[in-house]
């Protein structure tokens, strides 16, 4: 198991249709200036721009053109940014934030990253939330801990970790990092319905470190979601009221939900699991088909079924250190943000 090389700039990675070049050199900034924590996560807007959530409260939002040049960099109300989607409605951008409650520690004591529990420790917890912005960021509402609604009790905690948006405007967010449900909201914010957590009589319906949700309408008929289940290393299928589908299987990968372009997802891996863990800078990207294979892994090790049972997959540890989020421009380029990448920008994996 080697450590990852300095710098694969120009290295050409993927097989078949999806082969890249990664460009380490794109939207390298200033980070006396314009400084991240984490790339949490990247969204594109109708105007083509690349829009960045960091927990750098600095500068929450940093936007970019398509080459890479910082175009704007703004916000400080976010301090647990962690996920950000840009939805146009009726001809506007607006967009939609998540703060996972986790903050950057004023009192860190420097050495502390894992201790979560230590009020010296790098990261400490708070109560996260949801805000809907216009895309200059001016909040048009918020959404807090579901105590507030009966929904909760005041003992679970809320540290929500994504949202996906229907094309009705009903909100679906993933509780990740607090109680682990997938909660469900109207257009303007009020519940509707939640599932998921721990306790099921089923198992299938049990949700672990539920990191990302997406909406795929890949196939005929009603689309249907799709939600990380990372502790679990499995991607599972709900219906768009929460009934269950299936469970896609992904050993050896802590996965997070696929960005859907055209018939294929595209899946951040956070780590692989390696001696019964989880492996330090062990990201990867996977990709997967229509019916949810994996048929390529950027930065992994490639997918091999033995009986229609896909096998462990580890990372190569020699491109990415901890994949928290992709999107994808329309020229089918990769953008890749990074948690725990020594405060390093997003890598772009140009299509071949």
């Amino acid at each position: 198991m080697s450590a990852p090389q300095s710098d694969p700039h120009g290295k050409i990675i993927g097989s078949g249709d999806f082969c890249y070049r990664v460009n380490m050199h794109w939207g390298q900034l200033d980070p006396t200036k314009v400084p991240v924590e984490n790339c949490h996560d990247l969204a594109i807007d109708s105007q083509g721009r690349i829009l960045m959530i960091t927990d750098n409260v600095k500068n929450n939002i940093i936007i970019y053109s398509q080459s890479g040049e910082l175009l704007e960099a703004w916000g400080t109300e976010f301090p647990g940014g962690h996920s950000l989607k840009v939805v146009n409605e009726n001809g506007q951008d607006f967009l939609y934030v998540v703060d996972s409650g986790w903050l950057v520690n004023p009192k860190w004591d420097g050495v502390s990253t894992d201790d979560w529990d230590s009020p010296f420790n790098k990261v400490v917890a708070q109560s996260g939330f949801i805000a809907k912005l216009t895309i200059e960021g001016r909040l048009i509402y918020s959404i807090g801990h579901p105590q507030q609604i009966g929904v909760y009790t005041p003992d679970q905690p809320f540290r929500p970790t994504d949202i996906a948006i229907a094309d009705n405007g009903d909100l679906y967010v993933t509780d990740g990092y607090g109680s682990d449900y997938v909660l469900q909201y109207d257009s303007q914010g009020r519940f509707i319905r939640s599932w998921g957590g721990h306790d099921n009589q089923d198992p299938n319906l049990n949700l672990s470190n539920t990191h990302g949700i997406r909406i795929d309408t890949r196939h005929a008929g009603e689309p249907h979601l799709i939600v990380s289940s990372r502790a679990e290393m499995a991607l599972k299928l709900f219906t768009m009221q929460g009934q269950y589908i299936d469970t896609i299987a992904t050993p050896g990968a802590y996965i997070g939900a696929p960005v859907i372009k055209g018939d294929y997802g595209f899946a951040p891996v956070c780590w692989s699991h390696v001696n019964g863990g989880t492996a330090v800078d062990s990201g990867f990207i996977s990709i997967l088909d229509k019916d949810n294979k994996v048929i390529v892994n950027l930065g992994g090790t490639q997918p091999e079924y033995i009986d229609g049972r896909l096998q462990p997959m580890c990372s190569t540890w020699d491109i990415f250190k901890h994949c928290h989020t992709v999107c994808i421009d329309k020229d089918d380029n990769l953008y890749v943000g990074q948690w725990r990448a020594n405060q390093s920008y997003p890598i772009k994996l140009e299509k071949i």
